[in-house]
């Protein structure tokens, strides 16, 4: 699928709400404590400058190539989204699990997916996974292929809500329990969070 590149306005946006929409969430649902409502806060700024990094990256890398539209022969669609996630590659060679998913990130996150499991919508947001055919298997290789044949658990829309914003060019996915983000663009594993999913 195509997509247009977020600019940098949107990006600030992303940034400035991806960590104050789950601290509301996650407040009105716990009683969590000021300190540490404030380090989850930090947590989600900490998961959007590593988006906000990885989206530079991207957008870079797409840059130098070829554009494609969406009317391309889909053999042209097929070799852009795999250039680009080669650039990618190339680009964060270095890349590990955590980079995004730091570990305060992580934990904020974890606080408030358990929020929602634990919930009045909890049941609502188990069925939802269950409807989606949970993949059994688990990702294991940050800047890994997505298989895109495969199907992917549809993720819970009030955990969606409360989970920090994305641009377009990524989203969520439930596989196994790990939570997974992913570059729709290129088809790439830019993170996953193992064992989030309760």
């Amino acid at each position: 699928m195509i997509r247009k590149r977020p600019n940098a306005g949107p990006l600030k946006y992303v940034l400035l709400v991806a960590f104050l929409i789950p601290c509301w969430a996650w407040a009105a649902q716990t009683t969590a404590s000021p300190k540490q409502m404030h380090e989850d806060a930090e947590g989600f700024r900490d998961f959007s400058e590593g988006v906000l990094k990885y989206v530079k990256v991207h957008n870079s890398v797409e840059a130098r190539l070829r554009q494609v539209k969406r009317a391309d022969a889909p053999e042209n669609i097929d070799a852009h989204q795999r250039e680009l996630a080669s650039g990618i590659r190339a680009a964060r060679s270095r890349a590990r699990r955590g980079d995004v998913f730091t570990s305060d990130a992580s934990e904020a996150i974890r606080h408030v997916i358990l929020s929602v499991f634990q919930g009045t919508q909890a049941g609502a947001a188990r069925a939802t996974i269950q409807q989606g055919e949970p993949l059994r298997h688990r990702v294991r290789r940050v800047n890994g292929t997505y298989v895109d044949t495969a199907p992917y658990t549809t993720v819970p829309p009030t955990l969606l809500m409360s989970l920090p914003p994305l641009p377009d060019i990524l989203a969520y996915r439930i596989v196994g329990r790990d939570l997974v983000l992913l570059d729709v663009t290129a088809n790439l594993v830019v993170d996953f969070l193992p064992q989030a999913i309760p």
